[in-house]
């Protein structure tokens, strides 16, 4: 007989046990495929799919929709954009703030709430019914897509690669290639055969369908959970030397009061800034220097190549040379696509403009992954990483306005983009003197070797 004591302890012990039961069938899955392979590689692959599936959230989904909904709510081009770009700018600020959280629950849970909640975003943008609704679906879809998913994504593959960690940061932002490939003729697809507003329905389902089974079952915050160690090298002894591995970081306190910090987010402000703008205004750039439309709309394409292939080049590239010469030389690479932006007359010129602008694009997506843990550490990584990511979206958000201007007053953006070009010029420059590892990171590792 149970005695009335022990009667309650024995239904927390099944209530306990019933609850870690799926977390132990993960965690025997992911052992005995790690046992195949480092299981870090599913992570990436995970990882991809949630860049892929930040696609409603990305500029390349919402440009298949703007004369749509323009022309089903009656609002001008000039007032949607305004929508998009303030929305873009109002996301931002919110970045730090999913920062913390996500260093407080783990890159798998802050996963699979922004999914769930991207899911009801789009839903509720395809019920849009007027400009207030279109700007707080704009900054919702910014907000979860474009900035959160993005965070969460990279920031799972920073715990799980060390050594390896740009080659897997350029694999995983294959999924955005992937997502410009696929989401703008699907949601095209979508328009003509349901409609605008039903297609957001299906990429909302399509968003929980894709993400949220192998967030569910397949994804775990930290090797150290599964008692291995990043790059899968060598698996931990024991379960203090897994905890070490995890403990060094600085916090953004500490960060922001580093000289690294500001040198990398002036770098990555600029290439966010300056992309964008070169996105922006591409064709126009190129129309108005000489070349037909088809011809400049034809670049489109030869860039994404690039960029595919340069991605996980640029990862090589940061595994095996010192960082801070290989983010120079990513400023130097927007310099020339800025110069040579501007000197665009004809196809061949024009083709060195893409070939520079996909390798430009290539270096600026790995970049934002891969330097906030190299340089600050895992502990803190995401409150630091989301601060960083709010600067990069602050300069993408206001980065077409310089060329905007300065077309309108002079007609032309010959001379504006040569002027912008020295900004990347003056970050290369400094990054490759001054952009060092901080010494209170330093000092960490060197005394996790001790112990």
């Amino acid at each position: 007989m149970v005695s009335g004591n022990s009667a309650p302890a024995c239904a927390r012990q099944a209530q306990r046990s019933s609850l870690d039961c799926p977390r132990y069938i993960m965690k025997s899955l992911a052992l005995s495929i790690n046992r195949r392979f480092f299981y870090g590689w599913v992570i990436v692959a995970v990882s991809a799919l949630g860049i892929f599936v930040s696609g409603p959230g990305q500029s390349h989904t919402f440009s298949v929709f703007l004369v749509h909904i323009q022309a089903d709510l009656g609002i001008s081009a000039t007032a949607i954009s305004s929508a998009y770009g303030f929305a873009t700018l109002v996301a931002a600020f919110g970045l730090p703030w999913m920062g913390r959280l996500l260093d407080r629950t783990g890159p798998r849970r802050l996963l699979l709430g922004v999914t769930l909640l991207l899911g009801l975003a789009c839903l509720a943008f395809g019920a849009a019914a007027g400009f207030l609704w279109l700007a707080v679906g704009f900054a919702a879809l910014r907000f979860l897509g474009q900035g959160s998913l993005m965070l969460g994504s990279s920031n799972l593959i920073s715990h799980w690669f060390d050594r390896r960690r740009g080659f897997a940061l350029g694999l995983m932002a294959m999924g955005f290639s992937a997502s410009m490939a696929v989401h703008p003729p699907l949601s095209q697809w979508l328009i003509d055969t349901v409609g605008w507003r039903e297609a957001w329905f299906w990429l909302g389902v399509s968003t929980w369908a894709l993400l949220i089974p192998p967030v569910l079952f397949l994804a775990h915050n930290r090797p150290e959970d599964l008692n291995l160690l990043p790059d899968g090298e060598a698996p931990a002894e024991d379960d203090d030397n897994s905890a070490a591995a995890s403990e060094q970081g600085l916090t953004l306190r500490q960060a922001l009061a580093t000289s690294t910090f500001w040198i990398l987010c002036s770098g990555l402000f600029g290439l966010s800034m300056l992309v964008t703008s070169l996105h922006f205004f591409q064709v126009s750039i190129l129309t108005t220097q000489g070349l037909g439309e088809a011809a400049a709309a034809r670049i489109f394409p030869i860039s994404a190549l690039v960029m595919v292939v340069a991605i996980p080049l640029v990862g090589r590239a940061l595994d095996r040379f010192p960082t801070h010469y290989v983010f120079a030389f990513g400023l130097v690479v927007m310099v020339l696509s800025l110069s040579s932006a501007s000197q665009v007359h004809d196809l061949t010129t024009a083709m060195i403009y893409a070939v520079a602008f996909g390798l430009n694009n290539g270096c600026t997506m790995t970049f934002f992954g891969y330097v906030w843990p190299r340089y600050f550490g895992r502990k803190h990584l995401g409150s630091i990483q989301g601060t960083g990511q709010m600067i990069g979206v602050i300069g993408a958000s206001i980065g077409p306005i310089p060329l905007a201007v300065a077309f309108d007053l002079i007609g032309s953006y010959h001379e504006t983009l040569l002027l912008l070009a020295l900004y990347p010029a003056v970050c290369a420059i400094v990054a490759f003197l001054f952009l060092r590892t901080p010494p209170q990171l330093l000092a960490q590792q060197q005394s996790a070797q001790e112990k």
